[in-house]
């Protein structure tokens, strides 16, 4: 199963204790997945489609807990791709509560950020990248879904894709954030680990290539060192360098391997690292001059 089903699977298990709060989250799947309408009497009707089981499930429970009106679930299965489509239809003067549902308390914002996930959600796999969005038929939809979420402290965006007004989130932190505001606490957990570990490859990651590049690093000064010392001892020797550079000339070419604190203690007379960063420094001065 996908992350977005485990999320839609958790969410789908949960039911508020206060009405309002049903109301709220009934009143997002509707306006995901459905709409509604009046007969010809002008008695309210709702039309939910859906091919995803756990949405008609959700909320097919949250009208027989909230209303006790008539609710009709057709089922279509389609054999080519065993696959089925789902569609609920429910009427009655009841559902105006639904239809006119005021989402103003965080409980009820909570509930209907949680419905709207359910019915028109999803949440790409974290090991890959992180990403939630849900997905709305109109702008205004979207618009009042991202003002929702962001009175939570976010940072959600929209983006248009083909008919569709998309709002999502990209930073970890704020999906983290988001799947709390939901209520999916399972899933947050699994996220943080993810993030967790993701963090931790990262920083080794990091130190890795630092160490690496300071051992190529190294590497191609050592190289160089080489190169300029036995340049002066290939054109005018060692008798005429100071006593101290012959010394560190002549010890780094038995030790070409030696870090420079290691080649300051095999000298006659020990110096410490920078001692022998600045002989090795003269010795290239005097290498670049016998080039020219």
């Amino acid at each position: 199963m996908s992350f977005s089903g485990k999320i839609k699977e958790e969410l789908a298990e949960q039911y508020a204790k206060a009405r309002h709060c049903n109301l709220a989250e009934l009143s997002a799947i509707i306006h995901m997945a459905g709409g509604f309408s009046d007969d010809r009497r002008g008695v309210c009707c709702v039309h939910v489609h859906t091919e995803n089981y756990t949405v008609a499930r959700k909320c097919f429970t949250l009208l027989t807990k909230t209303f006790n009106i008539g609710i009709s679930i057709a089922i279509r299965r389609n054999m080519t791709k065993g696959s089925a489509s789902y569609d609920i239809y429910a009427k009655g003067e009841e559902l105006l509560a639904v239809r006119k549902a005021m989402v103003q308390a965080v409980c009820c914002k909570r509930a209907y950020i949680r419905g709207a996930f359910i019915a028109a959600g999803s949440m790409s796999d974290p090991d890959k990248s992180y990403h939630f969005e849900i997905v709305c038929d109109t702008r205004g939809e979207a618009e009042y879904l991202k003002a929702m979420v962001n009175s939570f402290d976010m940072d959600a965006k929209i983006v248009a894709r083909k008919k569709t007004y998309v709002v999502y989130l990209k930073e970890g932190s704020q999906i983290v954030d988001i799947l709390n505001v939901m209520e999916a606490h399972v899933a947050l957990l699994e996220l943080e680990n993810v993030r967790i570990m993701k963090e931790m490859r990262n920083c080794v990651n990091r130190k890795v290539n630092c160490e690496t590049a300071n051992i190529n690093k190294t590497v191609s000064a050592a190289v160089r060192q080489m190169e300029d010392i036995k340049y002066i001892r290939d054109t005018v020797g060692f008798d005429k360098l100071p006593e101290g550079l012959k010394d560190v000339a002549l010890t780094r070419l038995e030790h070409p391997d030696a870090t420079l604190k290691e080649l300051g203690g095999l000298l006659k007379e020990p110096v410490g690292k920078s001692g022998v960063n600045h002989r090795l420094r003269k010795l290239s001065e005097i290498a670049v001059k016998l080039r020219d």
